[in-house]
Protein backbone atom coordinates (compact mmCIF):
# COMPACT_ATOMS: atom_id res chain seq x y z
CA UNK A 1 0.00 0.00 0.00
CA UNK A 2 1.00 3.21 -0.82
CA UNK A 3 -0.35 6.82 0.26
CA UNK A 4 0.81 10.35 -1.64
CA UNK A 5 -0.58 13.83 -0.87
CA UNK A 6 -0.51 15.43 -4.16
CA UNK A 7 -1.88 18.63 -3.35
CA UNK A 8 -3.71 20.42 -0.98
CA UNK A 9 -5.10 24.28 -0.96
CA UNK A 10 -2.37 26.67 -0.34
CA UNK A 11 -1.77 27.94 4.00
CA UNK A 12 -4.61 25.33 4.77
CA UNK A 13 -5.06 26.80 8.61
CA UNK A 14 -4.72 30.42 7.40
CA UNK A 15 -7.87 29.81 4.66
CA UNK A 16 -9.79 28.26 7.53
CA UNK A 17 -8.80 30.72 10.22
CA UNK A 18 -10.15 33.69 7.46
CA UNK A 19 -13.00 32.10 7.32
CA UNK A 20 -14.00 31.21 10.68
CA UNK A 21 -12.62 35.32 11.12
CA UNK A 22 -15.16 36.06 8.62
CA UNK A 23 -18.16 34.99 10.54
CA UNK A 24 -17.27 36.75 13.82
CA UNK A 25 -15.98 40.07 12.24
CA UNK A 26 -16.97 42.75 10.40
CA UNK A 27 -13.52 43.33 8.46
CA UNK A 28 -13.90 43.75 4.92
CA UNK A 29 -12.65 40.69 2.88
CA UNK A 30 -9.21 42.23 1.87
CA UNK A 31 -8.52 42.59 5.24
CA UNK A 32 -9.33 39.70 7.13
CA UNK A 33 -5.96 38.15 6.81
CA UNK A 34 -4.17 41.30 8.96
CA UNK A 35 -3.01 39.87 11.64
CA UNK A 36 -3.19 36.35 11.56
CA UNK A 37 -0.34 35.43 12.56
CA UNK A 38 0.77 31.30 13.55
CA UNK A 39 -0.85 31.93 17.52
CA UNK A 40 -4.23 33.44 16.23
CA UNK A 41 -4.21 31.11 13.27
CA UNK A 42 -4.18 28.44 15.95
CA UNK A 43 -6.47 29.93 18.32
CA UNK A 44 -9.02 30.14 16.02
CA UNK A 45 -8.59 26.72 15.10
CA UNK A 46 -8.82 25.70 18.53
CA UNK A 47 -12.24 28.04 18.36
CA UNK A 48 -13.93 26.52 15.89
CA UNK A 49 -13.31 22.97 17.32
CA UNK A 50 -14.50 23.65 20.77
CA UNK A 51 -17.85 25.24 19.49
CA UNK A 52 -18.34 22.47 16.24
CA UNK A 53 -17.82 24.87 14.03
CA UNK A 54 -16.99 22.58 11.23
CA UNK A 55 -18.37 24.70 8.38
CA UNK A 56 -15.37 26.88 7.65
CA UNK A 57 -13.18 23.46 7.20
CA UNK A 58 -14.87 22.76 3.58
CA UNK A 59 -12.98 25.69 2.02
CA UNK A 60 -9.60 23.32 2.34
CA UNK A 61 -9.74 19.81 0.18
CA UNK A 62 -6.34 17.42 0.55
CA UNK A 63 -5.82 15.60 -2.73
CA UNK A 64 -4.09 11.79 -2.43
CA UNK A 65 -2.80 9.30 -4.87
CA UNK A 66 -3.34 5.87 -3.46
CA UNK A 67 -1.84 2.60 -4.89
CA UNK A 68 -1.62 -0.74 -4.16
CA UNK A 69 -5.05 -1.50 -2.55
CA UNK A 70 -7.49 -3.91 -3.14
CA UNK A 71 -11.24 -3.68 -4.40
CA UNK A 72 -12.62 -4.34 -1.32
CA UNK A 73 -10.71 -1.58 0.21
CA UNK A 74 -11.81 1.35 -2.66
CA UNK A 75 -15.38 -0.12 -2.29
CA UNK A 76 -15.32 1.17 1.21
CA UNK A 77 -13.38 4.11 0.40
CA UNK A 78 -15.65 5.20 -1.84
CA UNK A 79 -18.93 4.77 -0.01
CA UNK A 80 -17.48 8.25 1.74
CA UNK A 81 -19.70 10.67 -0.76
CA UNK A 82 -18.40 14.26 0.44
CA UNK A 83 -14.91 13.60 -1.96
CA UNK A 84 -14.27 13.25 -5.55
CA UNK A 85 -12.65 9.76 -6.93
CA UNK A 86 -10.59 9.11 -9.92
CA UNK A 87 -9.96 5.19 -9.94
CA UNK A 88 -8.31 2.64 -12.45
CA UNK A 89 -10.73 1.46 -15.15
CA UNK A 90 -11.47 -2.26 -15.46
CA UNK A 91 -13.33 -1.48 -18.71
CA UNK A 92 -10.13 0.36 -20.41
CA UNK A 93 -7.06 -0.98 -18.93
CA UNK A 94 -6.31 -5.06 -19.46
CA UNK A 95 -6.06 -6.94 -16.03
CA UNK A 96 -3.98 -10.13 -17.74
CA UNK A 97 -1.72 -11.12 -15.06
CA UNK A 98 -3.47 -8.80 -12.44
CA UNK A 99 -1.53 -8.03 -8.92
CA UNK A 100 -3.83 -8.71 -5.94
CA UNK A 101 -3.58 -8.01 -2.37
CA UNK A 102 -3.28 -10.87 0.27
CA UNK A 103 -4.87 -10.11 3.73
CA UNK A 104 -2.10 -10.79 6.57
CA UNK A 105 -4.05 -13.52 8.42
CA UNK A 106 -4.12 -15.40 4.85
CA UNK A 107 -0.54 -15.18 4.58
CA UNK A 108 0.10 -16.12 8.67
CA UNK A 109 -1.94 -19.30 7.45
CA UNK A 110 0.20 -21.68 4.51
CA UNK A 111 -2.67 -23.69 4.10
CA UNK A 112 -5.21 -20.82 3.47
CA UNK A 113 -2.45 -19.08 1.70
CA UNK A 114 -1.76 -22.37 -0.70
CA UNK A 115 -5.74 -22.22 -1.59
CA UNK A 116 -5.84 -18.32 -1.89
CA UNK A 117 -2.86 -18.14 -4.42
CA UNK A 118 -4.40 -21.64 -6.38
CA UNK A 119 -7.76 -19.74 -6.83
CA UNK A 120 -6.62 -16.02 -7.52
CA UNK A 121 -4.01 -18.45 -10.24
CA UNK A 122 -7.45 -19.76 -11.43
CA UNK A 123 -9.27 -16.32 -11.57
CA UNK A 124 -5.90 -15.25 -13.90
CA UNK A 125 -6.25 -18.00 -16.00
CA UNK A 126 -9.79 -17.55 -16.15
CA UNK A 127 -10.09 -13.85 -17.31
CA UNK A 128 -7.55 -14.22 -20.07
CA UNK A 129 -9.03 -16.74 -22.05
CA UNK A 130 -12.81 -15.38 -21.31
CA UNK A 131 -11.04 -12.33 -22.79
CA UNK A 132 -9.36 -13.71 -25.59
CA UNK A 133 -12.26 -15.26 -26.60
CA UNK A 134 -14.63 -12.19 -26.89
CA UNK A 135 -11.75 -10.82 -28.05
CA UNK A 136 -12.19 -12.48 -31.51
CA UNK A 137 -15.92 -12.42 -31.25
CA UNK A 138 -16.07 -9.20 -30.96
CA UNK A 139 -13.22 -8.19 -33.63
CA UNK A 140 -14.85 -10.34 -36.25
CA UNK A 141 -18.44 -8.79 -36.17
CA UNK A 142 -16.11 -5.15 -36.21
CA UNK A 143 -14.25 -6.19 -39.69
CA UNK A 144 -17.51 -7.45 -41.12
CA UNK A 145 -18.83 -3.83 -40.38
CA UNK A 146 -16.06 -2.61 -42.44
CA UNK A 147 -13.56 -1.53 -39.94
CA UNK A 148 -9.85 -2.25 -40.53
CA UNK A 149 -8.16 -5.30 -38.20
CA UNK A 150 -6.13 -2.81 -36.16
CA UNK A 151 -9.05 -0.83 -35.71
CA UNK A 152 -11.44 -3.85 -34.77
CA UNK A 153 -9.12 -5.40 -32.43
CA UNK A 154 -8.54 -2.28 -30.39
CA UNK A 155 -12.22 -1.70 -30.15
CA UNK A 156 -13.01 -5.66 -29.91
CA UNK A 157 -10.45 -5.92 -26.59
CA UNK A 158 -12.30 -2.84 -24.87
CA UNK A 159 -15.38 -4.56 -24.91
CA UNK A 160 -14.12 -8.26 -23.86
CA UNK A 161 -12.49 -6.15 -21.05
CA UNK A 162 -15.63 -5.20 -19.74
CA UNK A 163 -17.06 -8.45 -19.66
CA UNK A 164 -14.28 -10.27 -18.55
CA UNK A 165 -14.00 -8.51 -15.77
CA UNK A 166 -17.14 -10.01 -13.54
CA UNK A 167 -14.85 -12.32 -12.73
CA UNK A 168 -11.85 -10.58 -11.15
CA UNK A 169 -12.02 -10.98 -7.34
CA UNK A 170 -11.99 -8.00 -4.39
CA UNK A 171 -8.31 -8.93 -4.48
CA UNK A 172 -7.44 -7.28 -7.36
CA UNK A 173 -5.24 -4.44 -6.71
CA UNK A 174 -6.27 -0.62 -7.86
CA UNK A 175 -4.95 2.87 -8.00
CA UNK A 176 -7.05 5.94 -7.05
CA UNK A 177 -7.04 9.77 -6.88
CA UNK A 178 -9.18 11.08 -3.72
CA UNK A 179 -9.81 14.43 -3.20
CA UNK A 180 -11.94 15.52 0.25
CA UNK A 181 -12.24 18.70 2.13
CA UNK A 182 -11.42 18.84 6.53
CA UNK A 183 -14.86 18.62 7.52
CA UNK A 184 -14.87 15.20 5.41
CA UNK A 185 -11.63 13.73 6.40
CA UNK A 186 -12.92 14.36 9.88
CA UNK A 187 -15.80 12.41 9.50
CA UNK A 188 -13.45 9.57 7.39
CA UNK A 189 -11.17 9.45 10.18
CA UNK A 190 -13.42 9.22 13.00
CA UNK A 191 -15.42 5.83 11.08
CA UNK A 192 -12.37 4.32 9.47
CA UNK A 193 -9.06 5.03 11.54
CA UNK A 194 -11.13 2.95 14.70
CA UNK A 195 -9.79 -0.22 15.67
CA UNK A 196 -13.37 -1.29 14.59
CA UNK A 197 -12.82 -1.04 11.21
CA UNK A 198 -11.07 -3.26 8.51
CA UNK A 199 -7.76 -3.26 8.17
CA UNK A 200 -6.69 -1.94 5.15
CA UNK A 201 -8.80 0.52 5.06
CA UNK A 202 -8.00 1.44 8.58
CA UNK A 203 -4.13 1.59 7.38
CA UNK A 204 -5.13 4.06 4.40
CA UNK A 205 -6.91 6.08 6.62
CA UNK A 206 -3.62 5.90 9.46
CA UNK A 207 -1.18 7.20 6.47
CA UNK A 208 -3.75 9.92 5.54
CA UNK A 209 -4.12 11.24 8.84
CA UNK A 210 -0.21 11.54 9.06
CA UNK A 211 0.34 13.36 5.97
CA UNK A 212 -2.39 15.52 6.89
CA UNK A 213 -0.87 16.26 10.62
CA UNK A 214 2.38 17.25 8.43
CA UNK A 215 0.37 19.90 6.16
CA UNK A 216 -1.63 20.97 9.21
CA UNK A 217 -0.86 20.19 12.28
CA UNK A 218 -3.33 22.26 14.58
CA UNK A 219 -6.01 21.04 12.30
CA UNK A 220 -5.48 17.57 12.38
CA UNK A 221 -4.26 17.64 15.86
CA UNK A 222 -8.13 17.24 16.38
CA UNK A 223 -8.68 14.41 14.14
CA UNK A 224 -8.93 10.69 14.56
CA UNK A 225 -11.11 7.80 16.07
CA UNK A 226 -14.32 8.69 17.70
CA UNK A 227 -12.78 7.55 20.79
CA UNK A 228 -9.98 10.20 20.70
CA UNK A 229 -11.93 13.46 19.22
CA UNK A 230 -14.66 12.56 21.99
CA UNK A 231 -12.95 10.99 24.69
CA UNK A 232 -15.45 7.93 24.46
CA UNK A 233 -15.93 5.16 22.03
CA UNK A 234 -19.50 5.08 20.10
CA UNK A 235 -19.69 1.42 19.56
CA UNK A 236 -21.35 0.26 22.85
CA UNK A 237 -21.71 -3.48 23.07
CA UNK A 238 -18.97 -3.50 19.61
CA UNK A 239 -16.56 -1.51 21.19
CA UNK A 240 -13.15 -2.83 20.69
CA UNK A 241 -12.11 -3.04 24.06
CA UNK A 242 -9.08 -1.29 23.38
CA UNK A 243 -10.09 2.34 24.51
CA UNK A 244 -6.88 3.60 26.27
CA UNK A 245 -4.64 1.55 23.70
CA UNK A 246 -6.11 3.67 20.70
CA UNK A 247 -6.00 6.63 22.44
CA UNK A 248 -2.28 6.02 23.71
CA UNK A 249 -1.79 5.62 19.75
CA UNK A 250 -3.20 8.44 18.45
CA UNK A 251 -2.30 11.06 20.98
CA UNK A 252 1.24 9.62 20.83
CA UNK A 253 0.71 10.75 16.65
CA UNK A 254 -0.62 14.08 17.43
CA UNK A 255 2.04 15.14 19.87
CA UNK A 256 4.98 14.04 17.55
CA UNK A 257 3.37 16.35 14.48
CA UNK A 258 2.49 19.12 16.68
CA UNK A 259 6.24 19.16 18.52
Amino acid sequence: MKVILLSHTPDPEKIVATAAKLCYSSSDIESLMDGLDPEKTKKYIEMLVSIGHESVLEHVTFTFGIEGISRACSHQLVRHRIASYSQKSQRYVNENGFEFITPPAVKECPEAEAEYDRLISEITEGYAKIADILTEKHKAEFMKDGLDEKTAASKARKLANEDARFILPNACETKIVVTMNIRSLFNFFRHRCCNRAQWEIRAVADEMLRLCMESAPNIFGHAGPSCVVTGKCPEGKMSCGKLAEVQKKYTAMIENKQS
